[in-house]
């Protein structure tokens, strides 16, 4: 059917949503998914260094010991447990539970919440440890 009023789009346009929790978890789940990806680049790093000899690894474990290391470190660590509470939330979805706009709303507030406290507690433990 032709679009009968010429005020109204054919199709919905981002200026019309309003940003909601949920779709804001559901577009930052991606990007961590795409993040992943970056971060994983950082593992296979320190493990060619590792492999190449003692003095390339000396060096990726002083640049990571930097406070632009540590950042990208905890960014990684936030994007790993963000993106890990965000598929447990969709495989809540793919069993058919939590569809309810207040539950959802606040499982998608607690992923972020969760992620944030979750990276904390690894990085105190880690410090603790060391």
């Amino acid at each position: 059917m032709a679009n009968t009023t010429s005020n109204r789009p054919l199709s919905p346009h981002l200026q019309v949503y309003r940003l909601i929790p949920t779709m804001a978890m559901s577009i930052l789940h991606r990007i961590t998914g795409g993040a992943l990806y970056v971060g994983t680049l950082l593992v296979v790093w320190w493990l060619i260094a590792a492999a190449s000899g003692e003095h390339y690894y000396a060096w990726v474990v002083w640049f990571m010991g930097t406070w632009f290391g540590q950042l990208v470190l905890v960014g990684y660590t936030w994007v790993l447990i963000h993106h890990m509470l965000g598929g447990m939330r969709h495989l809540l979805w793919d069993v058919g539970l939590g569809f309810e706009k207040e539950f959802s709303t606040k499982l998608a507030k607690a992923n972020l919440i969760g992620s944030i406290v979750l990276t904390v507690l690894v990085w105190a433990i880690a410090y603790i440890i060391r």
